[in-house]
Formats: structure tokens, C-alpha cells, sequence
């Protein structure tokens, strides 16, 4: 694989349709940064903007993934941390949330291969990737009310979601570190592997979406599906989904995909993830920070 340069806290390469973001200060255990902060939002937006890439897999260096916000600044890491641009009333935003909501608005599906300890901002980035996969060595941990602080990076509306709230609310108030097997149990992340084979089982995964799916179709799926975690209503869902189906029903691909099936054979998808998606949801507009 080739990396691109660059880069000071990650790296980032593709091969084979499969964008690879590996967080990259071993020495540290790969803790967060406001440069890891900027460059993991740079390299999302590299992964948008590449057709040739259809599916997206974190992991980290070294035997951790991430330990979670670099605390070698002291008692005073939190109190004036390196995060974004104001929210537009004197309240800077948490710099875990911007790099959760780019993960969230990706077009392209992200699987988070935790491969050692994941705790603070280490686990609540990998809430908005849509599939995690641990080692068995894997450790992780929502330690902030140990640090005298509060669960970041959008983890309050993600991880309730994924693990139901009494679990979440569990995790939250001990602020303890738990084993893979307690993660799996809880619906925090979808299989464990040795550690040897995390990453090759990790790709296996992202190839079977690149070789098979329409690129425009799983965008499209994956923001639906998202958005419906706070819809009130399923008509909500049935509308999108009209939408979408008369959109994408029209479309090559659609046309390409019950083609190929029925000659047996491997799709070969057209349509383009940067030319755009159709607009499903107009009635749902973004929030802003308020």
C-alpha cells in the first residue's frame, strides 16, 4: 500500500478500493491530538473525494488504537485543549465532535479495527463508523467522569444508540475499563479476532462491499439509515425510502444490477458518489451549533 505524504499523526493509503487510516504516534499509544484532530478530518475528506474508494477501515499503530486525548499537558489538558472554531457564542467546539460528525456525514462505509486499548476519545470516535471489529486484547473504556469531565465527541446521542441506555449509562458512570468479551456482550463492536488476523479479517469485510455494491446505493443507504435514528415516525422512513427507490430505480447501476445477476456474473457499477447523491430527506436540515 501506498501511503500518502504528508501526514505528521496518521497515515493513510488505498489498495484495492480500500482506504486504510491508521492513527500513528505509537509511542504514545497513539494519543489524540489537535493535529490527529485535523488530519483525520483532512483524510475523510480524501476518502469523499476518491471514487476509487469504496470502503474505509481505522485502525491504530503499535499495540494500541488509541489511548485517548494526549494528557501530557497535565492538569490543564482539558481546560484549554486544542479544538475547532467557535460555535458561533463563545462555546469552541470539542474537537472529538468535529471528527465524529465528518465520520458521520462520510459517504462511504467505515469499519474501526480496534486492535489494543480504545478508551476516551479512543472508543467515541469509532461510534459513528458503522462497524467496529476488536482484537481480543482489545480494552475499552468511557473513563471521563474519572478525568473530572464529560463523555465528548457526540458520544451522548451515539453510544445510547448502539448499546441501549442502561449499558451506556453503566459504561458512563463507572468511567471503568472493560475486556473485549464485555464489549461484544454489550453490542459495542460485531465480532473479536486474534490479533493477528484483525486487520486481514478487517479488509475481508471492506473488499466484500467493494467487489458487490453499487458505491451510490450504500452511500446513500448508509445516510438513511443514520438519519432515521431520529426520525419520529416510520412514515418518515417511507418516504425516504420512496424517494430513494424512485431515484435509484432509475438509475445505470439499477439497471446494471439486475443485469449482472441475471447473467451470473460480477456487477460493474457506473454511477459516481461525487457526481452526488439524491436528495432523500429534504425536509430533514442540518443542525447548526448552537
Amino acid at each position: 500500500m501506498t501511503h500518502v505524504a504528508g501526514f505528521e499523526h496518521i497515515r493513510y493509503g488505498v489498495e484495492d478500493r480500500v482506504a486504510t487510516i491508521e492513527l500513528h504516534r505509537p509511542e504514545r499509544l497513539n494519543a489524540f491530538t489537535g493535529t490527529m484532530m485535523r488530519e483525520l478530518i483532512a483524510a475523510f475528506d480524501l476518502v469523499d473525494a476518491d471514487d476509487g474508494v469504496s470502503a474505509v477501515i481505522v485502525t491504530g499503530s503499535g499495540r494500541a488504537f488509541c489511548a485517548g486525548a494526549d494528557l501530557g499537558g497535565g492538569g490543564g489538558t482539558f481546560a484549554g485543549p486544542e479544538l475547532s472554531e467557535d460555535g458561533g457564542d463563545g462555546v469552541r467546539r470539542d474537537g472529538g465532535g468535529t471528527v465524529s460528525l465528518r465520520i458521520f456525514d462520510c459517504t462511504k462505509p467505515v469499519i474501526a479495527a480496534i486492535n489494543g486499548p480504545a478508551v476516551g476519545v479512543g472508543i467515541t470516535m469509532t461510534l459513528p463508523m458503522d462497524v467496529r471489529m476488536a482484537s481480543t486484547d482489545a480494552k475499552m473504556g468511557f473513563v471521563f467522569v474519572r478525568r473530572g469531565i464529560v463523555p465528548e465527541a457526540c458520544s451522548s446521542w451515539f453510544l445510547p444508540r448502539i448499546v441501549g441506555i442502561s449499558r451506556a449509562q453503566e459504561w458512563v458512570a463507572t468511567g471503568r475499563v472493560f475486556g473485549a468479551e464485555e464489549a461484544l456482550a454489550g453490542g459495542l463492536v460485531r465480532s473479536l479476532h486474534a490479533p493477528d488476523r484483525l486487520l486481514d479479517d478487517a479488509r475481508a469485510l471492506a473488499r466484500e462491499i467493494a467487489d458487490n455494491a453499487a458505491p451510490v446505493s450504500v452511500a446513500l443507504a448508509r445516510r438513511m439509515l443514520w438519519r432515521m435514528l431520529g426520525a419520529a415516525h416510520p412514515m418518515e422512513a417511507h418516504r425516504a425510502d420512496s424517494r430513494g427507490m424512485q431515484a435509484r430505480g432509475r438509475s445505470a447501476d439499477a439497471a446494471e444490477g439486475v443485469t449482472s445477476f441475471l447473467e451470473k456474473r460480477p456487477p460493474r457499477f457506473v454511477d459516481r458518489v461525487s457526481d452526488g447523491l439524491p436528495d432523500v430527506l429534504p425536509w430533514m436540515e442540518e443542525p447548526g451549533f448552537q
